[in-house]
């Protein structure tokens, strides 16, 4: 991705690092009654999870985006507020499953002078798939205490990557891959599977390669279409905040606009 010209890459100790995020999973717990009453609840989740992948490949929005590079006492130091036309685009071929997104930017990019470089972030809207079946095997899931939000009941789940397994989310170093160990909780409604809201962060995981942190957080709201018969999740804003020992970034992307389209039509959603 080009910015103002000039190509931006996260720097860890002197080395080029790209951070790559595709998709994330469940793992369903098995013994008690209690456990099988949560198997059904993530089996509801996963379930509602793919469905919305199919939808969510079938609209386009507008993505907002902005890059902000952080002093030790966070002081902007830099910013950058970009707007692009987003889509993602979703293929299931042979059972391996493939998500890539597709930006065009609309307009110029608004931007400070300064040559201080600045933090790409990509993939962190289709974090909901932390529940996909494709990734079943790859995360330990518990149950947390349900909470009261905007008037609603929500389940919370508190999810941990199984090193080791096939992972959804990879930190690119010079040719070389490392699965980011994300842990953290989702929120969900009970009765009908949507996830609201995703926390997710490494800890302290991945210091040996320079990455001293990365934090996370995507809020989904609902997107009714005439044609449907219910609404669907769809992101809404995510923030992503990443730091190293010399560096701190924080990324927001708000997507706004949704419109559903197939050939020779189109349905717009009004910006929420």
């Amino acid at each position: 991705m080009k910015t103002d010209g000039q190509e931006f890459r996260v720097q860890c100790r002197r080395r080029t690092v790209h951070l790559v995020v595709f998709a994330c999973a469940c793992l369903a717990s098995r013994g008690s009654r209690a456990a099988e009453n949560f198997d059904d609840f993530l089996s509801r989740a996963s379930a509602r999870v793919s469905d919305s992948l199919e939808r969510f490949s079938e609209v386009k929005c507008t993505e907002k985006v902005q890059q902000l590079k952080l002093s030790p006492n966070g002081k902007v130091e830099r910013e950058i507020e970009s707007t692009y036309d987003y889509l993602v685009i979703f293929t299931n071929a042979g059972g391996e499953l493939s998500l890539d997104e597709s930006r065009l930017r609309v307009g110029d990019a608004k931007s400070d002078t300064k040559n201080t470089p600045l933090l790409v972030t990509n993939g962190f809207a289709t974090l909901f798939l932390v529940f996909h079946p494709y990734y079943a095997a790859s995360f330990q899931f518990t149950v947390l205490d349900d909470e009261i939000a905007g008037g609603h009941l929500l389940k919370k789940v508190g999810f941990r990557y199984l090193r080791g397994t096939r992972s959804p989310a990879a930190l690119a170093l010079r040719g070389r891959e490392y699965p980011l160990q994300l842990s953290g909780t989702a929120w969900i409604d009970p009765e009908t599977g949507a996830i609201t809201k995703i926390v997710a962060d490494i800890g302290d995981s991945m210091q040996d390669v320079g990455l001293k942190g990365l934090r996370t957080e995507v809020e989904y709201a609902p997107m009714p279409f005439h044609d449907l018969k219910q609404s669907y999740w769809f992101p809404a804003r995510a923030s992503v905040e990443v730091e190293t020992p010399r560096q701190h970034w924080r990324n927001t992307h708000v997507f706004t606009n949704y419109q559903r389209f197939s050939v020779g039509t189109e349905e717009k959603v009004a910006s929420k």
